[in-house]
């Protein structure tokens, strides 16, 4: 089993659950919004804003944590994670906020701990980079968007 060890920051409400797994076999630990106790975020339409968490991770090397959306979240509002997956690497610090966009025609609200987006720890590798005058053929050669038919 991987570990992400987990700061508290200045603005996180310590009454909110850490993310979690709310399944035993869920692949993604839910993050909230830790906005302060009462507060609100008002998401206008076309609007992307920054959701803090007050949280920072430290991830073990090898890994990154991937910022996905929640299906719920998606489907029952007009908001969506913009950057997803939004990409933590082992070697950043800072507080982890969660790039929101309201894709909608009316304002959407997020409240201090409302559950904004999850989490998955993922394994990497690095590639090595190497300038070549030629690559390998394949049937698609250079097909592009579209190339490999409808069915």
């Amino acid at each position: 089993m991987s570990y992400i060890k987990i700061k508290i920051l200045d603005n996180y409400d310590n009454d909110l659950p850490l993310p979690k797994y709310e399944t035993d076999l869920a692949a993604g630990a839910d993050l909230r919004a830790s906005l302060g106790i009462g507060k609100k975020l008002s998401i206008k339409p076309g609007q992307r804003l920054l959701i803090p968490t007050g949280l920072s991770f430290e991830i073990e090397p090898g890994y990154e944590v991937q910022v996905r959306p929640r299906s719920g979240l998606s489907l029952k509002t007009s908001l969506l994670v913009v950057n997803s997956p939004g990409t933590i690497d082992a070697d950043y610090r800072g507080e982890v906020k969660i790039i929101m966009g309201n894709f909608g025609e009316s304002d959407e609200v997020i409240e201090h701990g409302d559950r904004v987006a999850q989490m998955v720890l993922m394994p990497i590798t690095q590639a090595k980079f190497e300038v070549v005058d030629n690559l390998s053929d394949t049937d698609r050669g250079t097909g592009g968007v579209g190339s490999t038919g409808n069915k």
